[in-house]
């Protein structure tokens, strides 16, 4: 555990998906106490939302220690974010690439309406530290995703509430093989299972199919990515 941390309260943007969990996981071995964020936007795969409880008490399960440090659980709706976009996450259309070169999954604005109300919550309740899965390096493209993004992000909330906030993104610069890996330093093989068979990632919400990386339709771009470092993952240990 970071010394640094050691005394302090995180609080995790928690989907219930592959990143987040193995966010929540790094969290726990590095903060005092941990506290968990999910967002209700009108996502298709809102199923994601289902699995927290499952992954919070299996994470429980897995440590005392982690147990001990999991504070509340919070839930925010934010419809508008479906009322204002039409996106592939937030209507019944096919997932295709966009003329702008991005996926039609990108909800614009999404992660900075997330990390603001984040920031809210977190100012609400003296917490300074906010976790999010965000990567750059293997992902969809997302522009909200990016480094750049995030310490711009990191740098207006602290001036807009007068507070330091720190933004903790442990996915920035690793990809889906290496955040399987991080899951398994973290949390053994128990954990790499808890994630593989109670989170969810597909964008279609499909909970029907199992594979071995876990539930989904096998085809969407997050189930191509997370099926893509799970396959690197085994052929590397």
């Amino acid at each position: 555990m970071s010394d640094a941390f050691s005394s302090q309260t995180a609080l995790v943007l928690f989907s219930g998906g592959q990143d987040s969990t193995t966010c929540l996981a790094w969290a726990l071995s590095r903060f005092a106490r941990v506290e968990t964020l999910g967002f209700e936007y009108g996502q298709r795969h809102a199923v994601e939302l289902d699995c927290r409880d499952r992954l919070v008490d299996g994470i429980k399960g897995l440590r005392a220690d982690w147990a001990a440090k999991l504070g509340e659980s919070h839930t925010l709706s934010i419809p508008t974010l479906a009322a204002v976009s039409e996106t592939a996450l937030t209507r019944d259309v096919a997932i295709a690439m966009g003329a702008d070169g991005l996926p039609n999954t990108f909800v614009p604005g999404r992660n900075l309406v997330f990390l603001t109300f984040a920031a809210a919550l977190a100012y609400r309740r003296g917490i300074t530290h906010i976790v999010g899965g965000m990567c750059e390096t293997d992902y969809s493209g997302y522009p909200d995703c990016r480094d750049d993004t995030i310490r711009a992000m990191q740098s207006a909330l602290s001036l807009g509430m007068a507070r330091k906030f720190e933004l903790h993104t442990p996915l920035m610069w690793i990809d889906k093989a290496a955040t399987w890996k991080l899951a398994h330093d973290l949390g053994g093989d128990a954990l790499v299972d808890l994630i593989r068979e109670q989170s969810h990632t597909c964008y279609l919400g499909e909970r029907g199919a199992q594979h071995d990386w876990g539930y989904g339709c096998g085809e969407c771009p997050a189930c191509s990515l997370r099926a893509k470092g799970w396959r690197e993952f085994v052929a590397q240990r």
